[in-house]
């Protein structure tokens, strides 16, 4: 039996036996399982290829090291060339375009792609992480199944979400803090109906995960430094600091990516990129990889270790010395990940963004406790509360940060500095700069989801579904009679484009501007079009305004309709009474 037969009776049987809601929380039960498998995947592969690189002559020998970066970013470019054929696209903006302009429908090859280029990136020591390929694959997995199994656009969104929930989930082992990274990224609401098929989700991965990886952590500590009231200000110190060093992290990533771009072609960026991120290994390796290592070695109080072998070494027992290189991390993880990217490279940002946090945290200790004030505090709690900071402040997600670094601890003993540090770090950030890496070019565009339900509803409207082409146009040329006889006269309308040889719009006629004068006889053939047209009040520029814009400029000129220009020509006109409906019509969907 043909498999198309077999799915028609499968959703024949579903409509039948299986009520809307129970099937969602049958996917989102898939989904992440399937999201899951994916991390796990994904994370066998790059360790399987660190672990061939370790024993590898040129990593334990020679100790060039710093050339491996190269060698794997060249695996990408010839995969990208010669396989998928164009640059694959970063994990989490792709995925919001794809909610606000695309239905959230991926195409299948996002299912693999991100497994081959991420591990050879990552494998070979890119500066990057494995978040966001693991969640990319995960999303893409789950609008498949939206497609397969004819889900609507809503609770393909949650699905998508709950892909992401079982990323998280299955690389952290962190369900709780993977729920609110799918709510606070995705801007799902946190309503029931949503949150059981996020739990459903996050808890399928992480027993996937469970049962592939046993019980090993990515972070392996005790954690034994409770918090003490006294150190309250220094917590609200580190806030500050990782706080404009979210800032720094956002402007050196987009600064990086402009100054690439006037390498033309991938190869030239790829041998810039590829020298840029081998001198910066060379001085400091813990920019190598991951880098999950340097930040367990940080939680263990093994800094020597965490910063490894670097042409510093015979310095090491100055601590000042230390404190400067985990500055330097602080400021080159930045730099090496984006050049990484620029240079072709697949991953993603959380974990850097982890590690960042984790040298500016350590560091800020030790600043401390040896400025010769007689202050104490504990490096690990402080390493634990820069990486917080760093992700609320990078990623705008302050409630995946405390509960991320909350489940990580094993409990809550950190909840209040956490907090303290995350909302001055949070308020810094979005203050300084509205938007995230993930979010700006969405957000400049006004094609960005937030919990904002009206502003949500207006982004996910398309223009092309309100425009109306079916107006009579007039030429400027034209006399009084043939408008009367080809235009008035064939159309339902009371407004008439003026549209010259070009197909640009001259101006337009409402019926109202020739009432007087249309039975006037001896005008017929005197007068001209060009005479009688007059500008709109407004015009609509397809390329250029978002619907949010559209709606603003049908209230500031109180015109009932306006004009669509798109490439400086015109295409129809849009109706109030129609931009209404459609957004009445969306709304019901929004909130259904």
């Amino acid at each position: 039996m043909p498999k198309r037969t077999l799915l028609k009776r499968f959703l024949i049987w579903k409509y039948k036996h299986i009520s809307e809601k129970n099937f969602t929380f049958i996917l989102s039960a898939l989904v992440g399982l399937l999201a899951g498998l994916a991390a796990v995947t994904l994370k066998n592969v790059t360790f399987a290829i660190e672990a061939l690189l370790a024993k590898g002559i040129v990593f334990s020998q020679n100790q060039l090291y710093f050339i491996l970066p190269v060698i794997g970013l060249l695996f990408v470019y010839l995969f990208v060339k010669y396989v998928s054929k164009k640059p694959i696209e970063h994990a989490i903006p792709s995925i919001l375009f794809s909610l606000t302009r695309k239905s959230g429908f991926l195409k299948r090859s996002k299912i693999y792609f991100p497994l081959i280029a991420a591990p050879l990136t990552v494998g070979f020591g890119g500066s990057v992480g494995l978040l966001g390929p693991a969640v990319a694959s995960g999303a893409a997995i789950s609008s498949n199944l939206g497609k397969l199994f004819h889900i609507n656009r809503k609770t393909r969104t949650l699905l998508i979400g709950c892909a992401a929930a079982g990323a998280i989930s299955s690389i952290f082992k962190s369900p709780i803090a993977a729920i609110i990274f799918a709510v606070e990224v995705f801007s799902l609401d946190l309503t029931f109906v949503s949150l059981l098929p996020l739990l459903i989700a996050s808890v399928s991965s992480v027993i996937t995960s469970y049962f592939f990886l046993g019980d090993d952590l990515l972070f392996n500590f005790n954690f034994s430094d409770k918090f003490q009231i006294k150190d309250i200000l220094f917590y609200a110190a580190l806030g500050i600091g990782t706080g404009f060093a979210s800032i720094y992290f956002t402007k050196m990533y987009f600064a990086i990516l402009k100054f690439f771009e006037r390498f033309k072609t991938p190869f030239q960026r790829l041998i810039i990129g590829g020298l840029a991120i081998g001198i910066m290994l060379y001085f400091i390796p813990p920019l190598y990889g991951e880098g999950f290592g340097f930040i367990n070695n940080l939680l263990a109080g093994n800094h020597i270790q965490a910063l490894g072998k670097t042409p510093f070494d015979a310095f090491n027992d100055n601590i000042w010395v230390v404190i400067a290189l985990l500055i330097g991390i602080t400021v080159f993880k930045a730099v090496a990940m984006t050049t990484t990217f620029a240079a072709g490279g697949v991953g993603g940002i959380f974990i850097p963004t982890l590690v960042m946090g984790s040298a500016l945290g350590n560091a800020v200790a030790k600043v401390i406790n040896n400025i010769g004030l007689g202050f104490n505090v504990s490096e690990t709690n402080f390493t634990l509360i820069g990486m917080a900071g760093l992700v609320a402040g990078v990623l705008h997600a302050p409630l995946t940060a405390i509960f991320l670094i909350a489940e990580i601890t094993g409990g809550y003993e950190l909840f209040i500095p956490l907090m303290i540090a995350v909302g001055i770090s949070f308020s810094i950030k979005k203050s300084a700069i509205d938007y995230t890496i993930y979010t700006r070019e969405l957000a400049e565009k006004g094609q960005l989801l937030t919990h904002d339900k009206d502003q949500n509803v207006l982004t996910l409207m398309t223009l092309d579904s309100i425009i109306e082409c079916h107006f009579s146009k007039l030429h400027p040329k034209m006399t009084l009679g043939e408008m009367l006889y080809e235009g008035v006269a064939k159309s339902t309308r009371n407004l008439f484009p003026v549209v010259d040889e070009h197909g640009k719009l001259s101006g337009i006629i409402l019926l109202d501007d020739v009432r007087d004068i249309m039975f006037d006889q001896s005008l017929y053939d005197a007068t001209l079009v060009e005479s009688l047209m007059h500008n709109p009040p407004d015009k609509i520029i397809y390329e250029k305004d978002s619907m949010q814009t559209v709606m603003q400029k049908f209230q500031d000129s109180g015109a009932w309709n306006l004009p669509v220009i798109k490439n400086e020509k015109y295409v129809g006109f849009v109706s109030k009474s129609k931009l209404l409906t459609a957004y009445r019509r969306q709304l019901i969907n929004a909130s259904s």
